[in-house]
C-alpha cells in the first residue's frame, strides 16, 4: 500500500489532480481502496478530496520547500519588514531569533551594527553572518535539513540558560482568535521557549499571513509588544492591535 501511496503521490504533484476511476484502472484496485488511499492523503495535509477525485494541496507544497526556496518568496516585502525592524531596534542588544526566512532577512539588515548578541536556532545564520562582528550563540539540537534549523529537548533546554531583550519571530499564519501559528511543530516549541526567556516579542509577517491559519498554535497575541508587516493591515487589525496594546509597524 505504500509503494502505491507514493506513486499516487508522484502522479498528483505532476497532474496536480486526479480521478477516483483513473487510478482505480491505473493501479488496478477498486474504487473503494483508492478513496481510502486519498482519505489518508487528505489527512497528511497533501490533497484535497472533490467529487469523484482530488486535487494537490498547494498550501502543503509550500510548507514542505527548502529554506533556501521559501527564502525568494515575497522577498520585497521581507526585505521591506527587515528595513522597519532596523529602523527600531534601538538600544536593544541581545536577540533570540528563530530559523524563518523572514527573520533572516531582518538579521541580514542589522549585520553591521556593532555590540549585537544573537541566539539562534539557524544554522543558516553562520553563513549569513560570517566576518560580522555580531556574536552568535547556537541553541545546538537535532538538525532540521528542511529548514535549516536545530530542535529538540537539547534545543529547547540550552535556550533556559540565557535572557534576551527581544524574542524574533515570525510565523505561517496569524488569526485574531486563534493567535499565531506555525506549520512546523519542532520549530514552534523553538519559538515558545525563546518567548519565554525574552522581554519584548517581535512578530514580523508579511500580509499574506494575516487571517490565515496553520498546523500548531504557539503563541496568544496578547504576549505580542510588536507586529512588523509590510502594508497596512485591514481595520480589524487596526483596531485589534490597538485594544490589545500591539505595536503595529508597517
Amino acid at each position: 500500500m505504500k509503494n502505491r501511496l507514493d506513486k499516487i503521490k508522484s502522479k498528483i504533484e505532476i497532474d496536480k489532480k486526479v480521478t477516483v476511476s483513473e487510478l482505480s484502472k491505473t493501479f488496478n484496485v477498486t474504487e473503494e481502496t483508492i478513496r481510502r488511499d486519498l482519505e489518508k492523503l487528505e489527512l497528511e495535509g497533501f490533497v484535497t478530496r472533490t467529487f469523484g477525485g482530488a486535487i494537490f494541496n498547494n498550501q502543503s507544497q509550500k510548507e514542505n520547500m527548502s529554506f533556501y526556496t521559501r527564502a525568494s518568496i515575497n522577498i520585497e516585502e521581507k526585505r521591506k519588514i527587515a528595513s522597519l525592524f532596523y529602523n527600531m531596534i534601538g538600544n536593544k542588544k541581545t536577540i533570540a531569533a528563530d530559523s524563518s526566512t523572514t527573520v533572516m532577512e531582518a538579521i541580514k539588515a542589522i549585520k553591521n551594527i556593532n555590540g549585537l548578541t544573537i541566539l539562534s536556532s539557524s544554522t543558516e545564520i553562520f553563513r549569513e553572518l560570517l566576518g560580522s562582528k555580531i556574536n552568535i550563540i547556537s541553541i545546538g539540537g537535532t538538525f532540521n535539513e528542511k529548514t535549516l534549523s536545530l530542535q529538540g529537548n537539547l534545543a529547547k533546554e540550552n535556550i533556559k540558560r540565557y535572557y534576551m531583550d527581544i524574542a524574533l519571530i515570525s510565523c505561517k499564519g496569524l488569526d485574531i482568535n486563534k493567535g499565531v501559528m506555525d506549520s512546523n511543530e519542532g520549530d514552534a516549541e523553538i519559538k515558545m521557549e525563546m518567548i519565554k526567556q525574552a522581554s519584548e516579542v517581535i512578530l514580523l509577517a508579511d500580509n499574506t499571513k494575516f487571517n490565515k491559519k496553520a498546523l500548531v498554535q504557539f503563541l496568544d497575541l496578547n504576549k505580542v509588544d510588536y507586529i512588523i508587516t509590510d502594508k497596512k493591515p485591514d481595520d480589524e487589525w487596526i483596531h485589534f492591535s490597538r485594544e490589545a496594546n500591539i505595536n503595529l509597524i508597517y
